[in-house]
């Protein structure tokens, strides 16, 4: 009988190790993954050091075990985790790339078209066009209030961890900018999910142009003949297609297969089963974004074309000089999470969006573009609009309800109050409950107000 019992006990933990070696096996290209392509974006895009984006951005989980190689020569990095690796590489002018079951150098060649920065001295240009702030501000603030609201943001207490920087902009002056040490108004942060709403100013761009119907059903061969032949492309925005989708980041789930161990994040999404009818079930879906992006290739039908649109038609004509729109291995830009711009630029984006797309007299974006944002998407209870956070859930309850925002994982902002004429961003690296944004965005609004 203890014979017996301990085959049993010995059999049990054989299982249970084969299991675990199994599930850290599908975990490896995920740790190595994540930590190749953040340390690479981070160091050659982001302008920081291997030690700054080990000790915060990779320390976590898995993720803080990688032993990381930094290659300056070759502009790349390789991490290891166990038995696996992998390699993120950069490309000039298109950040950094994940190496997944495609040819580097095939990656490397595609014809990436780089479009000249416009030609002038942003030191001497006037705000907004340029970095030239004016000396005065705009009436109506109380500057006591909102020093205090920023230096609460860098405290590092309960609620106000792991701020990077923070920037104000209060009817299109630039009022307040604040860093953490280590970084300054030069270097570049990731965007994370906040690239979907310049996903977003791109689609409009495009439907401006008469190259895209956001209410025609979207032109993916895969879905001409199945349930997903109905899926238009305002489904996709809103993120209600009815795809089935895992977001959870904690796990191995689809969005982190997705993003670090699949090729092509635009077929790894489109293949997906429709669980419900579209435009009826809300279900948050970075996959949906790339679609899109890999739908705006296709129309332009044309790799260099593609390659060169967001800073011909976007980034230069609204004075963004330091965006970099990253690829994924099939060469679509990911537009879902990889995009790198300086805290100016970003608010320089959400000041497009505040004057309802016109920039300075140009008219960047159809007219009435920036009212798709905020219009409510069926089944998110008020939260979602497309490719934009909302407010009319009344998550922030102490701010406008016509607050809308650009969302980012780990605690990236861009907050526009067209009621108040203002413009807040944050970046960090903050954990679930490590900072509250509602109070945050309070204080800057009471400032504001006063």
């Amino acid at each position: 009988m203890k014979k017996r019992i301990l085959r049993i006990v010995g059999v049990i933990l054989v299982l249970a190790l084969s299991g675990g070696i199994y599930y850290i096996q599908l975990l490896t290209p995920i740790i190595t993954g994540y930590a190749a392509k953040n340390l690479a974006s981070g160091v050659f895009v982001g302008n920081r050091t291997q030690e700054s984006v080990e000790s915060t951005d990779l320390n976590f989980s898995f993720i803080k075990f990688t032993n990381n190689t930094v290659d300056y020569e070759k502009k790349e990095v390789t991490s290891r985790f166990l038995w696996a690796s992998s390699k993120a590489i950069y490309i000039e002018g298109f950040g950094c790339t994940l190496v997944r079951d495609a040819d580097e150098n095939t990656i490397r060649t595609r014809p990436y078209r780089i479009v000249p920065l416009p030609a002038i001295n942003p030191d001497s240009v006037a705000w907004p066009a340029g970095d030239k702030l004016s000396d005065s501000i705009p009436n109506g603030i109380d500057l006591e209030k909102l020093n205090m609201a920023l230096n609460r943001a860098f405290s590092d207490t309960v609620g106000t961890k792991g701020t990077f920087a923070v920037a104000v902009a209060y009817k299109n002056q630039l009022i307040a900018e604040k860093y953490r040490d280590g970084f300054t108004n030069k270097n570049r942060f990731l965007s994370w999910s906040m690239a979907k709403s310049f996903t977003h100013a791109l689609v409009g761009i495009m439907v401006k142009k008469g190259l895209l119907d956001i209410h025609n059903q979207v032109d993916i061969p895969q879905w001409k003949n199945d349930e997903h032949r109905s899926i238009t492309l305002e489904n996709l925005m809103h993120m209600n297609a009815g795809l089935e989708w895992n977001e959870n980041y904690g796990n191995l789930s689809d969005v982190t297969l997705m993003l670090h161990k699949s090729s092509d994040m635009a077929a790894f999404t489109y293949n997906k089963a429709l669980q419900v009818k579209p435009d009826s079930v809300w279900v948050y879906n970075s996959g949906a974004t790339n679609i899109v992006s890999y739908l705006i290739r296709k129309k332009i039908a044309n790799d260099a074309e593609y390659y060169a649109f967001p800073r011909r038609e976007l980034f230069n004509p609204i004075g963004i000089r330091s965006a970099i729109f990253e690829t994924d291995a099939s060469g679509t830009f990911v537009g879902s999470s990889y995009i790198y711009a300086t805290m100016r630029d970003y608010v320089r984006f959400g000041l497009l969006y505040l004057n309802k797309g016109n920039w300075l007299g140009n008219q960047i974006l159809p007219l009435g573009w920036t009212e798709t944002a905020m219009q409510v998407s069926n089944g998110s209870d008020g939260k979602y609009g497309s490719f934009f956070w909302l407010n009319q859930s009344g998550d922030y309850p102490k701010v406008p309800k016509d607050l809308f925002m650009c969302r980012g994982h780990d605690g990236q902002f861009i907050y526009i109050i067209p009621s108040l004429e203002l413009v807040v961003v944050r970046t960090g690296f903050s954990k679930k409950q490590d900072f509250n944004y509602p109070e945050f965005l309070a204080s800057i609004v009471e400032a504001i107000k006063s």
